[in-house]
């Protein structure tokens, strides 16, 4: 039978309550918060944006993501100013995102010009970090205010719901004296229509998909779903293709097209879903979409390293692996969080989708034809040249890990110096003990994926840095995996396979390997891999020149 109106009304209240009370707690304190824009727009087309622009720092430190487009295709010079400093070059693009983990306790202008002699200012904004205590200290009054209001609120329409849930007449007038009346409270049926309505309206919204098709491309989410989305609807290539997984390292240090420019002789074509930030976890997810019946591949490529992952980082990896998750996976992806926070959002986050893009959901409101825009420009914007890597070294560049300082090379920038200078995080013991967990817990969740799939499990080591003072760099291979899963796998790269490459000249940063670096970690990872084809099940057959790309593979990596 249909609710009567009165219950109607009473459910839709309820769920009004419902989203008033969790909004506050779904949001992720004391993650960065996008707060008022102070993005100042110069001209209609020109746009750089910050997200978010106040950023909460945790161990002094902390993160934004700027996105700028010259709106015509002409290139763009982006300069950041500290604190009324000097302007330093920041990138040099038409348009481009760029994620900048070094914000500090100041603020910092990023200025798009349209010339190298900043004479033509196109667009501007500032970023500012603060600590988490100073920004509690500094809370305008009104928004203590605006809570408070919301807790009145929310009592009025939980007593109102209660109100209307009663079956007998409505009162006209508000009872002077307490009254009883025989009829009976639909207090449990009220709520759970309350519940049930907010749960469809969040899946029709945000568990359909019709919500991840209007996702701000450059966000995490948004490039973890578009690139998901297009590998997975991409048309089979008839060769036997390699899928490479792994963050930031492998995005900067493997190069596809040098990759199949090597592999193409012996069939084989290389795809990459690495993107910064991914940790083993969000591989697992990546993975399950593109590959749904686990027979696509022939390979799947899986890095795995000394790293670290800040437990501050937890509202990042949910929102960049929320396009992915399914109801069921609440219990699931929750395990993959050390704390308990963390573990709740991501619970809640599989359930209510919608919590995990609040501040997506914010931005679109606040700019809603900057995001269309975005969104049309997109597939222009990955269709541009083949990315070859950053273009200068750290030789000539030392770090004494007794003092912490840093002598730079002179060749260096100043945009270089400071790029390197924040690179060099201390991560503590726990972030990195909580990179290897989530190692050793997600990529054998990968392997027993494909446990009866031909499809072959390749391990290979990630190269180090090219400082290994650095804390915890140092530390052996043997270290982050144990011998019991590398065993599972195809086969797996020996741990010193890329030593070779620790060193400043394959390196811009601290952690990221250079346009040479990239080279010579693309052609040896495929040459090892080309080396295994006459041994592997998964040789390509009746292929007479695999052995003779395998000769021509080695032979270069030889002369290399």
């Amino acid at each position: 039978m249909l609710p009567k109106p009165r219950s109607v009304i009473a459910a839709v209240a309820m769920c009004v309550a419902i989203y008033l009370g969790t909004a506050p707690t779904l949001r992720a304190a004391p993650q960065q918060n996008i707060s008022g824009n102070n993005s100042d727009r110069v001209s209609g087309a020109p746009v750089i944006t910050a997200k978010p622009e106040r950023v909460t720092l945790s161990d002094g430190s902390g993160s934004t993501e700027i996105d700028w487009d010259t709106g015509n295709g002409s290139l763009g010079f982006v300069f950041v100013t500290e604190d009324g400093g000097k302007p330093v070059l920041f990138a040099n693009s038409s348009r481009g995102n760029q994620v900048v983990p070094w914000i500090g306790k100041h603020s910092y202008v990023f200025e798009l010009y349209g010339d190298d002699q900043r004479q033509t200012l196109l667009a501007k904004v500032t970023v500012s970090g603060s600590s988490e205590s100073a920004s509690l200290l500094q809370t305008p009054s009104w928004q203590v205010v605006a809570r408070w209001a919301l807790i009145i609120g929310l009592v009025a329409v939980l007593y109102f719901a209660v109100y209307l849930s009663s079956t007998g007449p409505v009162r006209t007038t508000f009872p002077t004296e307490p009254t009883t009346s025989p009829r009976q409270l639909h207090v449990a049926r009220t709520l759970f229509l309350g519940i049930a309505a907010f749960l469809c309206v969040d899946g029709a919204l945000f568990h359909s998909g019709l919500y991840v098709s209007i996702l701000a491309p450059s966000s995490y989410a948004g490039r973890v779903a578009r690139i998901t989305q297009a590998e997975k609807e991409r048309a089979p290539s008839g060769l036997k293709e390699v899928l490479v997984l792994g963050d930031s390292r492998i995005a900067e240090g493997f190069s596809t097209t040098l990759a199949n420019e090597l592999g193409s002789p012996a069939g084989l074509k290389f795809v990459s879903l690495a993107e910064p930030a991914a940790s083993a976890n969000t591989w697992y997810y990546m993975v399950r979409k593109v590959d749904p019946a686990t027979r696509r591949y022939a390979a799947i490529i899986v890095p795995y390293g000394i790293g670290y992952e800040p437990n501050s980082a937890d509202p990042l990896r949910i929102s960049m692996t929320a396009p992915l998750l399914r109801y069921g996976d609440c219990f699931h992806f929750a395990s993959g969080f050390q704390r308990w926070s963390g573990r709740f959002r991501a619970f809640v986050a599989c359930i209510l989708r919608g919590s995990a893009y609040q501040d997506d959901v914010a931005d679109l409101l606040a700019h809603p034809l900057a995001r269309m825009r975005s969104i049309r420009q997109a597939d222009k914007m990955h269709s541009g040249r083949e990315y070859k890597g950053r273009d200068y070294d750290l030789v000539g560049t030392s770090y004494d890990a007794a003092t912490g300082q840093v002598t730079f090379a002179p060749k260096l920038t100043e945009a270089q110096r400071l790029a390197f200078r924040k690179s060099l995080i201390q991560p503590s013991q726990s972030d990195t003990e909580y990179s290897l967990k989530l190692q050793r817990d997600w990529i054998p969740r990968i392997m027993d994926r494909y446990l009866h799939s031909p499809t072959a499990i390749v391990l290979t080591p990630l190269p180090r840095g090219p400082f290994l003072e650095l804390a915890g760099f140092s530390r052996g291979y043997e270290s982050v995996l144990p011998s019991s899963v590398i065993q599972r796998t195809s086969f797996s790269l020996p741990g010193h396979t890329f030593d070779f490459l620790e060193q400043p000249e394959y390196y811009f940063d601290a952690f990221h390997l250079n346009a040479k670096g990239r080279q010579k970690f693309t052609d040896t990872l495929v040459s090892e891999l080309l080396g295994r084809l006459r041994s592997a099940d998964w040789k390509p057959q009746g292929n007479p020149e695999v052995e003779l790309a395998v000769k021509r593979t080695r032979a270069t990596h030889d002369a290399n």
